[in-house]
């Protein structure tokens, strides 16, 4: 399964671990590169230039190529995480979800290989004309925030057909065959995040990791809920696909009353604190359900890594 991505990192499965704000450290970034794939390190608007540094050298340690994710829209208030980042030069940098374009340039001068995530076609091609190296069609399924207005494989199709960039695909792929489903449509590897929320190397704490064990593939919802109630500057249209629970249930639509409540915001702080998920949010996507017992991260690529057994049925005899 040789592509742009694993040419371009050295990698033996072209897969990105997504790169989850409280979920993925340097611990898991590490294991899912020395796996053969590549890992990343999440970044949250508040997290701080401290963090980034630590997590880095964890993540570098092995020796393999990793990448760290940064939310472009919280970095004018936090600089110094992007002065971390270059510090740091991790081999792949995700900026996506706001302005990213002003940081496509200092990155790649540094050596850095720049991409942005997608959520419809015309910002891919926007991601094509600000210089990144590579984009990711980001389809509606995916966990975490993003736009929800396209599904993975319409967005691949068309993005494939509009950029000459590389394209990598996220959403919804979880094993090998949807691994080998967006390789055979022309994609140089996939982006993925839930399929990793499993491992015994998140920074997942245990009763979040058993929410997302015990979810089934109806069981998340998306929106800006959690956004709004932790008072949280996402741009509007990024919203948030997140495991449903009752908090949830009871302010979607809604979201206007619970702008300016206070007692809301109180509650759901408290529940982060207090491990209570019947009111914090664990994001996650719709492939949760195929996300059922702890696994090493290891054994998750090795998995995606079937996906050359699905493709080899279409290879020529001999072949």
């Amino acid at each position: 399964m040789r592509t742009w991505l694993t040419e371009r990192f050295g990698l033996t499965v072209p897969l990105v671990s997504a790169p989850m704000a409280g979920v993925s450290a340097g611990r898991l970034a590490a294991a899912v590169s020395a796996a053969g794939a590549l890992g990343m390190i999440g970044v949250s608007s508040a997290t701080p230039a401290s963090w980034i540094e630590a997590e880095a050298a964890v993540a570098a340690r092995g020796g393999r190529p990793y990448g760290i994710g940064l939310m472009a829209w919280a970095l004018p208030g936090n600089p110094g995480q992007f002065e971390a980042v270059l510090a740091a030069r991790p081999p792949l940098v995700s900026v996506s979800f706001g302005p990213y374009q002003r940081y496509v340039e200092e990155l790649r001068q540094a050596g850095v290989t720049v991409v942005t995530q997608a959520g419809t076609t015309d910002e891919a091609r926007a991601a094509e004309q600000a210089g990144v190296d590579a984009v990711v069609a980001r389809g509606s399924e995916a966990g975490g925030h993003g736009r929800a207005e396209v599904g993975t494989l319409p967005l691949l199709q068309s993005v494939l057909d509009a950029v000459r960039i590389p394209v990598l695909a996220a959403g919804g792929i979880a094993t090998a065959r949807g691994l080998a489903a967006v390789l055979a449509a022309g994609a140089e590897g996939a982006w993925v995040g839930t399929a990793f929320m499993g491992c015994a190397e998140t920074a997942l704490s245990g009763p979040a990791a058993a929410r997302v064990l015990a979810a089934t593939e109806t069981d998340t919802a998306y929106g800006r809920v959690f956004d709004v109630a932790q008072r949280l500057d996402w741009p509007a249209e990024y919203g948030g696909r997140a495991l449903r629970n009752t908090f949830f249930d009871r302010w979607a639509g809604r979201e206007a009353e619970l702008a300016a409540d206070e007692e809301a915001a109180e509650l759901i702080a408290a529940a982060r604190r207090d491990g209570d998920f019947d009111t914090a949010c664990v994001y996650a996507g719709e492939a949760v359900g195929m996300v059922r017992e702890r696994r090493t991260a290891a054994d998750v690529v090795a998995g995606f890594a079937e996906a050359a057994t699905l493709l080899g049925r279409f290879a020529p005899p001999g072949g």
